[in-house]
């Protein structure tokens, strides 16, 4: 069996070349259609699942794969066990819409309950995240660096939010005590990743999300320090039946 460090070797350029499929289709919105649940999906969704699914079911044959595009199609493993993959083949449909660039191709592997790897990129940023054990990086166009969370300065805490999606008066209740120094918006699995590479210090979700739009995020976030709660502290743990996420909050590395 391969390590997680050998897998993350084998998972980053498959993300990749997901994510190149998807720019095949950016600016195009001839491709959208609407699924069961009223959210978009496009022809860069599939593009992308069609990358990253054949090759991961051969990597790791006795994982199973829980990706969202199946399943909205009905089709998916019919228990996960104790490890499983969970792929978003682009994350944050409307950003990708919209043509602002904010949004992700994420893998993620899932042990016992908990992210262990993951990677995130952003292809029309040229962002690539990816994190395991304990060691977290990014790749731009500066090259390869590690990345860390950092605690909060002085003069208050960066909170990230959602650019398309969230209740402001939930939030505004949620941070009436803290220390706020600024707001920053980001699209899709992006949250998680600022807090990763030090730029912001919470996310507090407040709203509904899958496990596998923030799974890859967090595996990242993990390794550069940082973690995901519950709203009320309490462990934030994936392979629900339903695969549907409690409010969360993400947290640099002071914690919430």
């Amino acid at each position: 069996m391969l390590s997680l460090t050998e897998l993350l070797a084998a998972i980053r350029p498959l993300a990749e070349e997901a994510g190149r499929a998807t720019l095949a289709f950016y600016g195009d919105k001839a491709g959208v259609r609407e699924k069961a649940d009223g959210s978009p999906v496009t022809l860069a969704d599939e593009a992308a699942e069609a990358v990253i699914l054949p090759a991961l079911r051969a990597l790791t044959p006795e994982i199973p794969v829980v990706s969202e595009e199946e399943v909205a199609q009905g089709i998916g493993p019919a228990s996960v066990g104790a490890r499983f993959w969970l792929v978003d083949p682009l994350d944050g449909t409307k950003e990708f819409l919209s043509g602002n660039g904010e949004f992700t191709v994420n893998i993620a592997l899932i042990a016992d309950g908990r992210p262990v790897l993951g990677v995130v990129v952003a292809p029309a940023l040229g962002e690539t995240y990816a994190g395991t054990e304990g060691e977290a990086y990014l790749v731009d166009a500066n090259g390869e660096r590690k990345i860390l969370c950092r605690r909060p300065p002085q003069e208050g805490e960066t909170v990230v939010g959602s650019r398309s999606h969230g209740d402001a008066s939930a939030m505004e209740a949620f941070l009436k005590d803290r220390k706020v120094a600024a707001f920053r918006a980001a699209g899709s699995s992006l949250k998680l990743c600022l807090i990763a590479r030090g730029e912001a210090d919470l996310y507090p979700r407040l709203g509904t999300t899958m496990e596998w739009d923030i799974a890859a995020g967090h595996a990242v976030l993990a390794a550069a320090g940082g973690g995901v709660t519950t709203v009320d502290g309490g462990p934030f743990v994936y392979g629900k039946l339903d695969f549907r996420n409690p409010h969360f909050v993400a947290h640099g590395a002071a914690g919430v």
